[in-house]
């Protein structure tokens, strides 16, 4: 396994459309290691393909945000939500990409996901809380959303002009 780099804000591939995953493959199957790896190693709750700069249709989540005996991956190849609970709820959203900035999102607290496993089985899982919220956070990322898109105006203009300075202060 590998630990990978995870793109930051600007970086354009974060905002690509992804492409289907082929599951079945070695590439895909260390790919999702990798993964894995560098989300605890982050440390983060999940982590999307897109982030490491791979624009395929692939997630990993696991909500204890650390390799433990109450570890519980997963690993969700072209997932699709199919069902939403009408109930939302408020949570404070952070992202890999976007380091230090925290946004309040409203999601549906609980979804039901259809996904391919690493072998390529489809499969569907109910998922509530902050597992639901991971997944979906996850998910945007496949279509090119971040956190930053949920926040008001005055804040993501902050957070750019911050990004900014610090890009300007690397290149010094």
């Amino acid at each position: 396994m590998a630990i990978l780099h995870v793109l930051t804000f600007p970086n354009p591939v974060l905002r690509e459309t992804c492409v289907e995953a082929v599951p079945g493959t070695d590439e895909i199957t260390k790919l999702a290691d990798d993964m894995l790896e560098t989300m605890y190693i982050a440390p983060g709750i999940g982590l999307a393909a897109p982030q490491v700069g791979v624009c395929v249709k692939m997630i990993v989540v696991d909500i204890m945000g650390s390799l433990s005996d109450e570890s519980d991956p997963h690993i969700l190849l072209n997932p699709e939500i199919l069902q939403a609970d009408e109930e939302i709820t408020a949570f404070e959203e952070g992202c890999l990409s976007l380091p230090e900035l925290k946004v309040h999102i409203d999601r549906p607290r609980m979804v039901k996901v259809r996904f391919q496993d690493l072998g390529g089985a489809h499969r569907e899982m109910l998922a509530e809380d902050l597992l639901a919220i991971a997944i979906q956070h996850e998910m945007d990322h496949l279509e090119g959303r971040l956190i930053l898109d949920y926040a008001t105006s005055i804040r993501k203009d902050q957070y750019r002009r911050k990004v900014k300075k610090l890009l300007a202060e690397r290149s010094i």
